[in-house]
């Protein structure tokens, strides 16, 4: 059988599908098509058992915590690139710069003026109730008033082909690494492709991020002093960490490696003590500091808030970040770009239900069947409920979660994210997929890399694509 019998094949009417419309190909997808086309499923199935000895060989791995047990695997490919155009692009690459001015100018109020709460625009008790408010650095000045310099913004597409923002990854945002080994993969497997389409590159990201970082340095000095603080090889994202450092040249370091001394950070070498300007943390914030944060910590470093505090120090994203990223405050993301930029949002959010609005709440118990309900800080596929999978016990125990603490979620209508094809099993099967663009926010201005992340739900019929709840990932190609 050929590739082009697959693709006759193809059962594409679950939702809104990328590459079929009724029984035509989207022009965007026919260069892809006609490439594959004559292929046979043995040369196909040659190139997916390729992609994945290259994965292997190449340490390609996230770890999944089951049980207590932090299992690593390697992260599922499918080979079938993404395809989106320049022109959709743009609106996407548009509406992500809008949403991050606005979050930066929200983050930047609401530790030190508070004006978006004194008028309303915000109720006070949803940020005094976030867990992720940082109260211990209201009043602290970050440099060039960025709080979010790296950011990933999950983007669905709906029914209707529009893109829509299902949230906001503002605290340490991953995958990245997996973007751009997606794109070296791709590049082995399909040497020709890639350039014959055109595809815009994404691997100036880790020369950009680069970039950022020095930028933000304290100190005048010709070459600062830049490292990633990690919490060690047991984190899921540890590949990532390694990945990064390796890519920008620069030290990865846990909190042992690092001292403050009169209110600034040392890095312990074999030449002595170096000061660090620069950290890029992917350890939590309430780890960061056990003198001001958790006194058990052994993530971080004693008395790095104090050398925050004075200015010795930038810390990547910025401390207290995740309050932007509440799922109770997305919902009002749209408010802000409104108040700050006094514009229409360009990426509508989907509509989002608070449980600590009693009506709001009422209309979401007596439609669960029909929504999705999510932890307000819950990340990674955890804390969720697919109403229209659940059963009656599980939608009974979630009502009482939400009664006994509302604020602790919200609830979304369900929706069918578009489908992409994927070669699976030996088939190209239709299966619904999500995009992670990434951001970088720094003193010349916003950048989107081309692209981003696209993340698989490789069950059929499944729309949850987190890598912890067995999805995979593919590359996606901008074309003109």
């Amino acid at each position: 059988m050929t590739v082009n019998q697959m693709l006759s094949q193809y059962v594409h009417d679950r939702a809104w599908d990328e590459m079929m419309s009724e029984h035509k190909v989207r022009a965007p997808y026919q260069p892809l098509f006609d490439a594959i086309a004559s292929m046979t499923v043995e040369e196909i199935a040659q190139k997916h058992l390729q992609a994945s000895e290259l994965f292997m060989h190449q340490g390609i791995t996230f770890t999944v915590y089951s049980d207590n047990e932090g299992i690593e695997r390697i992260f599922p490919f499918d080979i079938l690139p993404r395809i989106i155009t320049a022109k959709e692009w743009l609106e996407i690459e548009l509406g992500i710069k809008q949403r991050l001015k606005a979050l930066n100018l929200f983050l930047q109020d609401i530790y030190h003026d508070q004006n978006i709460i004194k008028e309303k625009v915000v109720p006070a008790w949803l940020i005094a109730s976030c867990p992720h408010f940082t109260r211990e650095i209201f009043g602290i000045n970050v440099p060039y008033d960025i709080y979010v310099h790296i950011a990933g913004i999950d983007l669905i597409r709906g029914a209707d082909g529009k893109y829509y923002v299902l949230e906001d990854n503002l605290r340490t945002p991953s995958g990245v690494s997996y973007m751009l080994e997606n794109r070296e993969v791709t590049k082995r497997i399909f040497p020709n492709l890639v350039n014959s389409n055109k595809v815009q590159m994404n691997n100036n990201y880790p020369l950009l991020l680069h970039a950022n970082l020095l930028s933000l340095s304290p100190r005048n000095v010709k070459s600062p002093n830049v490292v990633i603080l990690t919490p060690g090889v047991f984190n899921s994202a540890y590949y990532e960490h390694t990945f990064l450092a390796r890519q920008m040249g620069i030290p990865l370091v846990e909190g042992r490696d690092l001292v403050v001394n009169n209110h600034k950070v040392f890095m312990k070498t074999t030449q002595g003590l170096q000061q660090v300007d620069v950290i890029y943390k992917r350890v939590d914030d309430e780890y960061l500091d056990p003198i001001t944060f958790h006194a058990d910590s052994i993530l971080g470093v004693p008395g790095l808030l104090s050398a925050y505090r004075k200015g010795h120090v930038a810390i990547v994203n910025a401390v207290g970040t995740g309050v932007a990223d509440d799922k109770a405050v997305y919902a009002y993301v749209p408010d802000m770009i409104k108040y700050y930029l006094n514009e229409e949002p360009i990426l509508a959010n989907i509509p989002t239900y608070s449980m600590t609005d009693p009506a709001q709440r009422n209309h979401v118990f007596e439609n669960m069947d029909q929504m999705v309900i999510k932890g307000t800080n819950q990340s990674g596929g955890y804390g969720m409920l697919m109403g229209n999978q659940a059963s009656e016990e599980d939608i009974d125990i979630f009502k009482k979660k939400i009664l006994e603490a509302p604020r602790s979620f919200i609830a979304q209508p369900i929706i069918q994210l578009s489908t992409v094809p994927c070669f699976i099993d030996g088939k190209i099967q239709a299966r619904h997929v999500d995009l992670r663009p990434y951001a970088l926010c720094g003193p010349s201005g916003i950048d989107v890399v081309p692209g981003g992340l696209t993340r698989v739900a490789l069950k059929e019929g499944s729309l949850i694509v987190n890598s912890s709840q067995g999805g995979g990932s593919k590359d996606t190609w901008i074309i003109d």
